[in-house]
């Protein structure tokens, strides 16, 4: 007789996320490890692009070593997962069944086309990253974060592909908050030349961290608090930071949508006070876990 098949686990419950965010903090109460380059003083803070951080408040093992092929395989064999948690942060209600039928390339009915159009660009631009891991063109870097963005944003930037004001668009950066009120991102300059300027002066800080991790998580949070293009900034950068965490070997994040209100509380103390301790913290606590 045939094994039965078991039903396909679509992902965790939040108390599945709570119970992993409480192990994740008791381990990192024991302090961070003596290969920490960024231990000792927790009160310590750092300037790095646009934000400041705490290295000592990290604990960057949290997220572990894993071969680029296993990080990949486990990528693409989740990758339904990881579509419907970027949309379901940024409010598309397709359910994570419907985006596997999407992406399966079935339509489904009674749902809005921009929503669709999200999920499938999302999709793109993540498929965008793991091939170019794969080849090893994959770099933190303007023109791998403009072609990620061009797929990520095609449906909903208003020019995507280029930050602001590299086109024939100006202004733009702005972000509302969840906890009410608007923040300004980095000004753009004229033909975007500040924004260019900022995101070399960040690519250079981050290139003195020992850490993948650190650089890896270090540039989302500062990409998003910059704003570089008009629209799906975070899913950009989430992009990029997975990236370079899997080709540098270690554990892929996922943000799952379970934790949003940690998520937006963090994001709300990054847009207003420029500071990404708690932030990074909580992305520390967001690698995939093992399938059973």
């Amino acid at each position: 007789m045939a094994e039965k098949q078991q039903p396909p686990k679509w992902g965790m419950t939040s108390a599945d996320f709570a119970k992993r965010a409480a192990e994740n903090r008791e381990r990192q109460q024991g302090g961070p490890s003596i290969r920490d380059p960024f231990a000792g003083d927790a009160t310590r803070v750092l300037k790095t692009g646009r934000i400041t951080w705490r290295p000592g408040a990290i604990n960057f093992d949290l997220i572990k070593p894993s071969s680029v092929e296993r990080s990949i395989f486990r990528f693409e064999k989740s990758l339904p997962e990881l579509v419907w948690n970027a949309a379901a942060l940024e409010g598309n209600t397709f359910t994570l069944p419907q985006v596997q039928t999407l992406l399966d390339g079935v339509t489904v009915g009674g749902k809005k086309i921009e929503e669709a159009e999200q999920i499938l660009a999302l999709s793109e631009g993540m498929e965008m990253m793991i091939d170019a891991v794969r080849d090893g063109s994959f770099s933190l870097g303007k023109a791998m974060s403009d072609r990620i963005h061009s797929g990520v944003g095609q449906h909903e930037a208003i020019e995507s592909g280029h930050f602001r004001g590299e086109g024939r668009v100006f202004g733009g950066g702005n972000v509302i908050l969840a906890s009410g009120g608007a923040v300004g991102g980095d000004p753009a300059g004229e033909n975007g030349e500040q924004l260019q300027a900022d995101y070399t002066n960040l690519l250079a800080a981050l290139g003195t961290f020992d850490d993948p991790r650190a650089r890896a998580l270090v540039y989302f949070a500062s990409a998003t608090r910059s704003q570089f293009y008009f629209d799906g900034n975070k899913r950009t950068a989430r992009i990029l930071m997975t990236g370079a965490l899997i080709q540098s070997g270690f554990e892929p994040v996922n943000i799952p949508y379970a934790r949003q209100e940690e998520f937006n509380v963090a994001l709300d103390e990054l847009f207003r006070t420029d500071d990404g301790t708690t932030l990074i913290e909580f992305l520390t606590t967001c690698t995939m876990p093992d399938a059973n």
